[in-house]
């Protein structure tokens, strides 16, 4: 019964195996592998344009780095209140970008477009005390379980259009969100407005495969640098080239992603079912939050479950007693069928 997070689970057999067959070869270094090529090759497939793809180790890699690319001297960027650039990367985008991470309010961890402008407004390009607006991000599938509708997408880069700003999308959960809305990577992305992506394998069955997204490779004129600087470039990038290699092949993305949905449903419809616990708001993706008796916490706790007690989010509406507490519940491409009804009768 681990439900702590996605990054829990372990590697997909079908990762393990191309990782294994490429630990017997010999391939260029830094990057310039027939292998990477191929791969760098499948994104532009997958996006339907030609892309830059640069492959780092981490969410919080990948996010940073993509920020840093598109710096401007007192810059500010633009995040939910409670996106994991702002509460989970510990000051990391700020450190490799020298711009701030500035918060704005939403409902369901969604930017809400007016407070976007009313705080954009606070920062314009001559404002050199306050600092200037440079960017705009947004996190697909959000920190609370949400999913941005491709509209919802479409208004956030409008916003950032009319003020030549670049859109970035923090995609750790890419995946989870592309089958939640039954959208292809092109029509959740640039067709909507998104210049860059931070494009998640790592929590969908990859040992460690992250990798930035530019859809004008002419904005990543700096990254090859950049990545060098931050002890990104690794030697033997191959290795995260074969974990895409069989992560992208045949849909297998999408089959885990759609699994680790799968699983949150029949959690969310465990949870709308109980007596004693409930749904703390609605979710789309592979995160459940729930509300539950402080007992029945420690109870599944107790029969080996692995969870998260959560901080409630500002706008949240519903009410956590004394005696109760609300728990995060993440699913993923491990997750069976038998730990979801495991957990939920550990908390009846």
């Amino acid at each position: 019964m681990f439900f702590a997070s996605d990054n829990w689970a372990g590697a997909h057999p079908a990762i393990n195996e191309r990782l294994l067959r490429e630990s017997t070869r010999f391939a260029a270094a830094y990057g310039t592998s027939e292998l990477d090529r191929s791969i760098e090759q499948r994104f532009n497939e997958i996006f339907e344009r030609e892309v830059a793809v640069f492959f780092v180790a981490t969410g919080t890699a990948a996010n940073s780095l993509a920020l840093a690319s598109i710096e401007r001297p007192g810059g500010v960027v633009f995040a939910h209140s409670e996106a994991h650039v702002i509460e989970d990367e510990c000051g990391a985008p700020d450190f490799f970008s020298g711009m701030r991470m500035i918060p704005v309010e939403g409902a369901e961890g969604k930017i809400n477009p007016l407070n976007l402008k009313a705080r954009m407004a606070r920062y314009p390009q001559d404002a050199v005390h306050h600092g200037r607006a440079a960017a705009i991000t947004l996190t697909q599938a959000t920190e609370v379980g949400s999913i941005y509708s491709l509209d919802e997408i479409q208004v956030i880069a409008d916003i950032a259009k009319g003020e030549s700003l670049p859109l970035h999308m923090d995609g750790a959960r890419f995946a989870n969100a592309l089958v939640g809305l039954d959208a292809t990577p092109a029509e959740m992305t640039w067709k909507r407005g998104v210049d860059i992506l931070s494009f998640g394998g790592t929590k969908n069955g990859c040992w460690c495969a992250e990798a930035i997204v530019f859809f004008d490779p002419d904005m990543a004129r700096e990254l090859p640098f950049i990545r060098k600087r931050t002890a990104q470039l690794f030697s033997k990038s191959r290795f995260i080239a074969a974990q895409f290699e069989a992560y992208l092949k045949d849909g297998l993305w999408l089959e885990l992603a759609a699994h680790a949905n799968a699983m949150a449903d029949r959690m969310r419809q465990g949870l709308s079912a109980s007596n004693s616990a409930r749904m703390a708001w609605p979710t789309q993706s592979n995160e459940v939050f729930a509300i539950i008796p402080k007992g029945s916490a420690k109870a599944a706790g107790e029969k080996g479950a692995k969870f998260y007690d959560w901080l409630q989010p500002r706008d949240m509406q519903e009410a956590v007693s004394e005696d109760e507490t609300l728990v995060r519940l993440v699913t993923s491409f491990a997750t069976t069928p038998d730990d979801v009804d495991a957990f939920l009768d550990a908390i009846a």
